[in-house]
């Protein structure tokens, strides 16, 4: 199928490439210019487009946008497209980290004007374009079967990996809350090799405890894998903060709970330990970073010669 692409980010650009593999054509956007022309010159069907004007120009009814943008842009791009000639029929694909009532308000927007909206949490990062990218994706029935062959290509298999979770907001929900349980398990891995690390009688190589834990172990995962590679790379190590970051959908799965009075205490005290790291340094907070990195390739803060984060 032919659609357009908006954010050529770190998953942006490896999702137009994965889709491109798999024989679909794309129309380029984003705020740099360099970037979508690069892209452009990298690979054969995807055409550059100059704004959202010229996007909606090379596209045949009905159009088919997925959005990959932070979420404090999205409503501002379904404001210009609307303005660029988005017409009924069309669909508006939200694949970034959005809040689900966000989602929600925005496809009741947008379906007063005729025009379908999906909301497709994504999950895969960095690695997405080698092993596919998790898909859970709300919205009608007509809207998501408009984009199920791109949902195809960029799942693990067209048949795994991905799914039609629910109504519009779903998809972002069922992300959300994926978001949250990401924190716990993360934090109690952390903690885990915060522990070993200081019962220095022992001179425990967590290297080789990781790698042990790899093969077997009840606790193995694509997390831990993470953490392997990061332990066996000391000077890595090193230069990383202790400082974590949240990108939002922890604190909404913790509001989410707080309003359905369901208990999430671990997932709740992750996301307060994200907020201790800011405070004072800790190996737990290294190893939070690696992961993070590691999975998704974010930005990371790093330490000077002496030890501080540097700004």
């Amino acid at each position: 199928m032919k659609l357009a692409m908006i954010g050529l980010g770190k998953m942006g650009a490896n999702m137009v490439r994965r889709l491109v593999k798999d024989g679909h054509e794309l129309v380029a956007y984003d705020v740099s210019a360099a970037a979508v022309n690069a892209l452009a010159a990298e690979l054969e069907n995807v055409t550059p487009a100059t704004g959202l004007a010229d996007v909606i120009a090379k596209l045949d009814g009905p159009r088919a946008v997925w959005l990959m943008v932070p979420h404090r842009f999205v409503d501002a791009s379904i404001d210009d497209l609307l303005a660029a000639g988005l017409e009924r029929g069309d669909l508006v694909i939200d694949g970034g980290n959005s809040n689900y009532k966000e989602s929600q308000a925005r496809a009741a927007r947008l379906a007063e004007a005729g025009i379908h909206f999906v909301d497709s949490g994504t999950s895969g990062g960095v690695w997405g374009l080698e092993n596919g990218y998790s898909l859970m994706v709300g919205g009608s029935d007509a809207a998501v079967a408009l984009i199920e062959p791109a949902l195809k290509s960029l799942a693990p298999g067209a048949d795994t990996g991905w799914g039609h979770v629910g109504p519009a907001g779903a998809g972002h929900y069922v992300k959300m809350v994926h978001n949250g349980i990401e924190y716990g398990l993360m934090q109690a891995y952390a903690e885990g090799f915060e522990l070993m690390q200081s019962r220095e009688e022992m001179q425990l190589d967590l290297h080789q405890v990781a790698q042990i834990w790899q093969h077997g172990s009840v606790v193995r995962s694509w997390l831990l894998d993470l953490i392997a590679d990061a332990l066996g790379d000391a000077t890595h190590m090193e230069t990383l903060s202790d400082y974590v970051d949240d990108s939002g959908e922890g604190r909404w799965t913790i509001h989410d709970a707080i309003d359905q009075a369901v208990p999430t205490p671990v997932l709740a005290l992750a996301l307060q330990m994200r907020f201790r790291s800011r405070q004072d340094p800790s190996y737990a907070g290294k190893l939070l970073n690696a992961m993070r990195a590691g999975f998704g390739g974010h930005a990371i803060r790093q330490t000077d010669s002496t030890g501080d984060t540097a700004s």
